[in-house]
């Protein structure tokens, strides 16, 4: 569910953008878009329910968004969440070799959606975004010599559904439909409008 409103507090050194995530790819996404922002580490747990993952991980964004809260009251906070899903199988990130193998076999000649929950508190607290994108994404069939040799690359970890499209991992994409920053981490398009629509940003590109 969206939320919107118009305060007068835009994003300043009173009022800064916080990315509450350790994610080297959604803060090289904001970087290039050119929105100053502050990275913070959010401590809350990545904990998936099994329930409808379009609201699942709306909840764990908000979650990260609002750990972050106590310690930046007059900030803007954003956090993501982002899962691979194909038919009922939610996919996070892989804790080893054999899982992100079983994972990327799962994925092979296949289309699965990549879902990334996004949110956005206000320097007052008020949820200025909260709200899941969608992109669907198709896998080549791969060799599972192709698959082996990928882990061994390193690149499956840390990445949910083991493999990044902005890498290595995109010679197994054969097409996407949808947003392909959302795949990345973090959805740049819906980003920038809410920002604009909360009044976060005046305008864009910022300059």
């Amino acid at each position: 569910m969206r939320l919107t409103f118009s305060p007068s507090n835009l994003i300043s050194s009173e009022n800064p953008l916080m990315l509450a995530s350790d994610s080297p790819r959604r803060r090289d996404i904001l970087t290039q878009l050119r929105i100053p922002f502050r990275q913070v580490s959010s401590n809350s747990e990545e904990k998936k329910a099994a329930g409808d993952p379009m609201k699942d991980v709306c909840l764990i964004a908000e979650r990260k968004a609002m750990a972050v809260r106590p310690s930046e009251p007059s900030s803007w906070i954003m956090a993501a969440d982002t899962v691979v899903v194909l038919g009922d199988n939610v996919m996070g990130k892989p804790t080893d070799a054999r899982e992100a193998f079983a994972m990327l076999t799962n994925l092979d000649g296949k289309s699965h959606r990549v879902i990334t929950g996004l949110c956005i508190l206000s320097p007052i607290g008020t949820r200025a975004l909260c709200d899941s994108v969608v992109t669907e994404v198709r896998f080549r069939d791969i060799a599972e010599s192709e698959i082996n040799a990928y882990i061994a690359t390193g690149e499956p970890f840390g990445k949910a559904g083991a493999y990044a499209i902005q890498g290595i991992g995109a010679f197994m994409v054969e097409g996407i439909t949808g947003s392909y920053t959302n795949v990345v981490g973090l959805p740049a398009c819906v980003l920038v409008k809410a920002l604009i629509e909360a009044g976060a940003i005046a305008q864009f590109p910022i300059y």
